[in-house]
């Protein structure tokens, strides 16, 4: 947190070796305005522009810093491996495996850290500029505006809280008072956190329309997907195992999940028709699209760059893009993951034989179509195009990371790229909150409140599009693919329900940088990713053997359900902040 402190006294004592007569007298100091940048009196003065400037940096990341969160939510469950040229290749090899993370590695944790805070900081700072000078806007339009940025604040802190659990809580009231020093980070509690960033979702609701005259702008609809999550976040307990699960649900949090996600169902937002459309660039603010972080390519926006998704920059597909450094891999029990038997998944069986469809090539073993829209595979089009063919040349480290690539975050190859030496980035939107997420949970807080039925005709319609799904996009894969709907009989139990809502989430949101948090909430995590290190460290494509590194994975109870708190946070205010149960 003290980043900005140090800099500033490093720059004092360049600048008192250099020009010692500034510095001869203690009475005596020059006073300079900075140049090219613009004062904050003057930027607190226009409370609008802080609003925007709160906005931008919803976007505002790096690979090292990705706000989508894949390494986070993705790399560290049984959905994808890191990638790359090997296990050294960026820090983030600690989160594949868990047993070797620590406060210090990797050292990317300091910067989403740091990042997410500068994040708030901004909202703060907003809050304080329409406080002090909102007049300059009529009443409605400020009370908007502090809604939206209120929206952005919470959206940044369930990050926070996500990741670390213990954070402190700095408002607009510690910014006015500079007190962020003094602030910490074990002063409330998991839930009276998340019932601060309730309170932030909740004045959104409250305040916000249901639709903004402006794309990207958070709206009232966007709330409620928000307030959805973040009950069904607290719902199932504090995150540690110990305390999280069946045995720990909260039915009335279960209630308001399904309050505000009846307000998302009954509003103007509704399921894409083909779940290949809801990833491609031309339709990423369709109606599948309740809150999305903005990018855009330079032919969008005319710019010489656009406004590029940098957090994905590392995970297109090796010598597919002209940069693609082939991150972000999907694994073998992913995959086996959308077999089905009689058109439904293979819940007990699915990993027992390692199996991979060949283009061209159909066998009795099945698929869900979904399978071909979100994994790249040898032999298949890439992202649906046949001059784009993947082969396993395609896979950069293939006794490392096999011959799998993510297809959801990238766009189609002939689309082009933007592209500056040795990085490239794509235009696409991080999605915050799509449709099927949202109906997701709700079918989830259903089962759990007693409403079976209800949630099968939500997963049901799910499964519909999904089957719908194979024609426009994937005709090639047409003979390969089979799904069907849920019979009555399969959700007749809790038991039975949960196991289904839970593996379609799984399906529908594979590879969208949140498959940890699921199994965390769900208090499966040790279980689900202990077994899986078992069987994926054995992964072999074609005769050639990968992932072997999971031999020294191992999730830890009581430990790995929340990331350590940074060792440089803890180094800059020595005894204020508390570490994590474990590290």
């Amino acid at each position: 947190m003290k980043t900005q402190t140090i800099n500033k006294i490093l720059s004092m004592s360049v600048a008192a070796m250099l020009f010692p007569a500034l510095f001869s007298s203690c009475d005596n100091y020059l006073t300079v305005e900075p140049q090219g940048v613009i004062s904050e009196e003057l930027a607190m003065d226009e409370p609008d522009k802080m609003v925007t400037a709160a906005y931008a940096k919803l976007g505002d990341d790096w690979y090292t810093y990705p706000f989508n969160m894949w390494p986070y939510g993705d790399v560290t469950s049984d959905d994808a491996m890191k990638g790359g040229s090997g296990t050294t290749d960026t820090n983030y090899h600690p989160f594949e495996v868990w047993s070797s993370l620590t406060a210090s590695s990797p050292d990317h944790m300091d910067e989403m850290w740091y990042h997410l805070y500068c994040s708030v900081s901004r909202c703060n700072r907003a809050l304080v500029s329409l406080a002090d000078h909102g007049d300059k806007m009529d009443a409605e339009t400020r009370k908007i505006r502090e809604a939206e940025v209120r929206f952005l604040r919470a959206h940044f802190y369930f990050k926070l809280v996500q990741i670390w659990n213990q954070v402190p809580w700095i408002d607009e009231e510690v910014y006015r008072v500079h007190s962020e020093e003094q602030t910490r980070n074990d002063a409330f509690t998991h839930e009276e956190l998340m019932q601060k960033i309730v309170d932030d979702f909740k004045f959104a609701y409250d305040n916000l329309p249901e639709a903004q005259a402006e794309g990207g702008r958070a709206n009232k609809i966007a709330a409620a997907a928000y307030l959805a999550k973040c009950y069904l976040t607290m719902a199932w307990g504090n995150g540690y195992e110990a305390e999280t699960g069946v045995d720990h649900i909260n039915t009335s949090y279960m209630q308001s999940v399904i309050t505000y996600t009846d307000v998302v169902a009954n509003s103007s937002y509704g399921y894409l028709e083909d779940f290949g459309d809801i990833f491609l660039p031309e339709n990423k603010n369709s109606k599948e699209s309740i809150f999305a972080v903005q990018h855009s390519n330079y032919e969008e926006d005319n710019t010489l760059y656009g406004r590029a998704n940098w957090s994905n920059m590392l995970n297109g597909c090796w010598q597919m893009w002209s940069c693609g450094w082939d991150f972000h891999k999907p694994t073998q029990n992913l995959v086996n993951a959308f077999k089905t038997e009689g058109g439904l998944p293979m819940f007990d069986t699915y990993n027992d034989v390692t199996a991979y469809p060949i283009n061209g090539a159909p066998t009795a073993q099945k698929w869900d179509p979904r399978l071909f829209h979100t994994v790249g595979m040898p032999t298949f089009p890439y992202k649906y195009e046949a001059e784009y063919t993947m082969t396993k040349d395609n896979s950069r480290t293939p006794n490392t990371y096999g011959y799998y690539a993510s297809l959801k975050e990238v766009p189609q190859r002939s689309k082009g790229e933007h592209y500056d030496n040795p990085w490239q980035a794509f235009g696409m939107n991080d999605y915050v909150l799509r449709y099927t997420d949202v109906m997701l949970m709700r079918a989830e807080a259903m089962i759990e409140t007693g409403n079976l039925e209800g949630a099968r005709g939500i997963i049901n319609d799910i499964r519909q599009r999904a089957k719908n799904s194979v024609s426009k996009h994937i005709g090639y894969a047409a003979d390969q693919c089979e799904i069907n709907l849920y019979p009555a009989s399969d959700f007749d139990s809790k038991e039975k329900a949960r196991l289904r809502l839970q593996w379609e989430r799984r399906l529908e949101m594979a590879m969208e940088n949140g498959r940890f948090f699921d199994l965390r909430r769900w208090g499966i995590a040790s279980e689900t990713l202990n077994k899986f290190f078992e069987v994926e460290k054995n992964s072999v494509y074609e005769g050639q053997t990968y992932a072997q590194y999971y031999g020294d994975a191992h999730f830890t109870t009581g430990k790995n359900e929340y990331f350590p708190i940074p060792y440089i946070q803890l180094f800059y205010v020595p005894g204020l902040y508390t570490q994590n149960k474990g590290y």
